[in-house]
């Protein structure tokens, strides 16, 4: 995969990641101008099932004024997804059964066309979420001390 666009970092805090996907979407022109100036954000993005259809909502695209002269952009539009049937199927035979939300992970470029990794998580409950952030403190802090151990080292 190429480098991301657009990242939701918080999906991995408040979620447990199953399985990734890649849909395409369906998006205006002054909106893949926007998203290659990088005005884009996924933080609070989030995939409904509407119809047996995916459709990505939360996800923020803030127009360039030079690029949306004859239209009126809003910038919190739904967008549709693009996945073949079967995917969709099992996606939401996941959704519905077990309890799983699709949450947006990146926007990148493949092919010259822009993409959303989505993925099928379930919620993390608040312990959850402090034991991810204690493994990260430790993480952080044991490559200090390595850091440090490293640079203390007597020459000779």
């Amino acid at each position: 995969m190429t480098a991301p666009i657009a990242e939701n970092r918080r999906a991995r805090f408040d979620y447990t990641i199953e399985e990734r996907f890649e849909a395409g979407l369906v998006l205006e022109g002054w909106e893949i101008k926007a998203i290659r100036a990088g005005q884009v954000q996924l933080t609070d993005g989030y995939v409904v099932i509407r119809d047996g259809e995916l459709f990505m909502i939360g996800c923020r695209i803030n127009a360039l004024r030079s690029a949306s002269t004859h239209v009126h952009p809003e910038a919190d539009r739904t967008k549709k997804l693009l996945m073949h049937k079967d995917e969709i199927r099992r996606l939401i035979g996941k959704v519905e059964q077990r309890g799983y939300t699709l949450v947006p992970l990146n926007l990148h470029y493949r092919g010259g066309r822009v993409k959303v990794e989505i993925t099928l998580a379930k919620g993390k409950a608040q312990h959850d979420k402090r034991e991810t952030e204690k493994k990260r403190d430790w993480e952080r802090e044991k490559a200090r001390l390595m850091r440090h151990k490293v640079s203390t080292k007597p020459k000779g």
